[in-house]
């Protein structure tokens, strides 16, 4: 191969390269901003349903679609410091009132009645605390983390306005062994 043809053909796989790698930026960046996005469990506030380490990606299409629900685990930017995220359980939705009393958690009825909210996910041994009565605005949701004992969540900093919420928990990736769809 003559050093003509070499140049040629170095120039033509460079271009292919760029081209490769700019149609897979077009794909890639919308998917990243739009679609779903990758997120690493950071702490112990979510166990034992999410450990420290673990590698998610969290849905965020969904949300333009589907309401929230009570029980979903969402990933957000934490009200008082937006560039951080945490993930926590959806416990109360927008204009609910929540009672915690006596180590438990209770949606109020209009008519006054306590509903318990299911929380068998939760060892039997743990219990909600401090008591407290919060009533949630119009877009406002109760989180929680599952290992209520060590996680900062809406009874210490209040009730997280649904603008902060990223996403989802969709799918854990990492480690192998827990790989899920969730």
């Amino acid at each position: 191969m003559s050093p003509e043809e070499k140049v040629r053909t170095l120039g033509s796989e460079a271009r292919e390269i760029v081209r490769v790698l700019l149609i897979s930026l077009a794909v890639v960046i919308p998917v990243r901003i739009f679609i779903a996005q990758p997120f690493i469990v950071r702490g112990a506030s979510m166990e034992p349903t999410y450990h420290d380490g673990e590698y998610l990606i969290v849905d965020e299409i969904s949300l333009r679609f589907q309401e929230l629900a009570r029980g979903e685990v969402v990933i957000f930017r934490y009200p008082i410091d937006p560039k951080n995220f945490f993930i926590k359980r959806i416990i109360g939705l927008p204009q609910e009132t929540i009672v915690i009393r006596d180590g438990h958690v209770y949606l109020s009825k209009p008519e006054g009645d306590l509903e318990l909210i299911d929380d068998s996910y939760l060892s039997p041994e743990v219990l909600t605390l401090p008591d407290k009565v919060v009533t949630l605005g119009p877009d406002e949701y109760f989180v929680l983390g599952d290992n209520r004992p060590d996680s900062s969540d809406s009874r210490i900093w209040g009730p997280l306005e649904e603008q902060y919420i990223v996403g989802r928990t969709f799918l854990r990736l990492w480690p192998p062994q827990r790989f899920t769809f969730l």
